[in-house]
């Protein structure tokens, strides 16, 4: 796609699922990008099996390391002397009954999928204002619109990313800065295998919805195209009961929470 013609990237999350979908596709399309996690193993993997390995660097990171993420986009726009696009893709998942779910879970999946996209956006905002150009894109989720059960922690992070950018992108309209939010439906990922459970232990079990979801690699092409329209918001997976799921809250809210409440993630 001609609008990542020599851009530069940076992908957080990047080293499986989405973000390392994302990072080949936009190596494909022509971009320059910096990816980031906090397993430097696997972004190494990544590159290396990029098709143009040259056109990538590594910054590991860890995003609930807040005092840190300073330094981190410092050195991330210093990889290229300058970032066009910023992917904000990291995160982590949550699977437990509020009543069982501990505070200290609460506040890493906040911690992690929203404050520490705040930070970074906080930082780099000035470098895209001074540029004159820039794109946000924010990976949220189907949960970032809906509440279902066992998701509590991670769908109030997702709602508050919509709120947070949507804020932002009207404090953004007379600029050429954009902003962009994904809401993925169910997409093979780890992202439930890694999932908190309510004491902060990991879920362990990548589950049936996600098994079945649509591959990373054909989300990642869908998340470009939005991206090159410069969408505002944009649904990203298979046609079916998620992307309905957003209509039906939009339109009859009452009946999704009767139809939620009897259904446990999976």
């Amino acid at each position: 796609m001609q609008y990542f013609q020599d851009k530069v990237a940076w992908i957080t999350g990047a080293s499986s699922g989405i973000g390392e979908a994302l990072s080949h596709a936009l190596v494909a399309a022509g971009a320059r990008i910096i990816i980031s996690s906090r397993n430097e193993a696997e972004l190494e993997r990544v590159k290396a099996s990029s098709s143009d390995p040259q056109k990538v660097r590594i910054i590991p990171v860890d995003l609930q390391d807040s005092a840190a993420l300073e330094e981190k986009t410092r050195l991330a726009w210093s990889a290229y002397g300058h970032i066009d696009i910023m992917v904000h893709n990291g995160g982590i998942s949550q699977r437990s009954y509020v009543r069982e779910t501990s505070m200290s879970v609460h506040r890493k999946v906040m911690e992690v999928d929203y404050f520490s996209y705040v930070e970074i956006t906080r930082q780099l905002l000035p470098h895209f204002e001074q540029r004159g150009s820039g794109h946000f894109v924010v990976i949220s989720s189907v949960m970032g619109k809906i509440g279902t059960p066992m998701r509590s922690a991670y769908a109030a992070a997702k709602h508050a990313l919509h709120g947070f950018f949507d804020c932002l992108r009207a404090e953004l309209a007379s600029s050429s800065i954009a902003v962009t939010v994904i809401t993925p439906g169910y997409i093979q990922t780890k992202v439930t295998l890694n999932a908190l459970t309510g004491d902060g232990s990991a879920l362990g079990n990548i589950g049936h919805h996600i098994a079945n979801g649509l591959p990373p690699e054909k989300a990642a092409s869908q998340i470009l195209q939005a991206v090159a329209a410069r969408k505002y918001e944009a649904y990203v997976g298979k046609p079916g009961q998620e992307k309905l799921a957003l209509l039906i809250n939009r339109f009859a809210p009452n009946f999704l929470i009767r139809m939620a409440s009897k259904q446990i993630p999976k």
